[in-house]
């Protein structure tokens, strides 16, 4: 059980939201979308998002800021989060052209919406759960992207909605967060992702 709880928290890592919700935004709209505009997102995204983050991690855990790559101490969160959102930043304003790919522009901006609410929830200090923000980001973005383009993604919701249950689990089998914090963490991404449907849905 231990294993396959440290199999979902990697698979889930909050590290790979930008990119999930990237490629189910080109997977699931009607638009026509070239290959080289597919690309232009995808690639950078992939390199700001994962790459650059995972290079920092590195040197933060070279200077002792970090220890392991789930950030399990409220105090480790602090620089990984201003970096993660100074990496949205320039996806917002240099990667995504938002006159054409509009709703993709504004799940980043809830993305940054969501890493801003849990940089500031360490001031008190709690310790929001990632993963469940990144799942409850992307489970939000699905359902309105499904009802935005009227297309039945039922089961892709099924899956996320199933996804989110189970990452639960295994960060409360680990010992990684309470339950408040996971509550908190999810409703931090689907709040975030709410507040923003006004503008494109």
């Amino acid at each position: 059980m231990r294993l396959l709880s440290q199999l979902v928290s990697y698979i889930f890592h909050p590290i790979f939201v930008p990119l999930a919700g990237t490629i189910s935004y080109f997977l699931i709209t009607p638009k026509y979308t070239t290959l080289e505009m597919r690309s232009g997102n995808i690639l950078p995204i992939f390199i700001l998002t994962i790459i650059i983050p995972i290079l920092c991690f590195f040197i933060l855990k070279n200077l002792g800021i970090v220890k392991t790559i789930f950030l399990s101490r409220a105090e480790e969160r602090k620089y990984p989060l201003m970096i993660s959102l100074i990496l949205l930043l320039m996806i917002l304003l240099k990667v995504i052209p938002d006159h054409y790919t509009l709703e993709l522009y504004f799940f980043f901006l809830g993305l940054i919406a969501a890493t801003s609410t849990s940089l500031l929830l360490l001031l008190i200090p709690f310790k929001t759960s990632l993963h469940m923000m990144g799942v409850g980001s992307i489970l939000m973005f699905l359902i309105a992207l499904s009802i935005h383009f009227e297309r039945n993604i039922v089961v892709g919701i099924s899956l996320m909605i199933f996804a989110s249950g189970l990452v639960a689990s295994s960060r409360l089998f680990l010992k990684a967060h309470s339950r408040t914090e996971l509550l908190i963490g999810f409703m931090v991404g689907v709040v975030s992702q709410l507040l923003t449907l006004k503008f494109w849905l």
